[in-house]
């Protein structure tokens, strides 16, 4: 199975990481307005959910 000692760590560092990115993309795209960052997130991890759906079906 899967080592949790190591997929814990590497998912709260990938997700803290997608945040960051979004938070900067969300402060910087409009300059002076801000972006709300849950369509900033929709936006990155949309393409990858359908990713994930696409590849279960084969």
């Amino acid at each position: 199975g899967p080592d949790h000692r190591v997929l814990l760590p590497a998912s709260v560092l990938a997700g803290a990481t997608l945040l960051l990115f979004a938070d900067l993309i969300a402060r910087l795209a409009m300059a002076p307005a801000e972006l709300p960052i849950g369509i900033v997130t929709a936006f990155l991890g949309a393409p990858f959910f359908l990713y994930l759906l696409l590849r279960g079906r084969h």
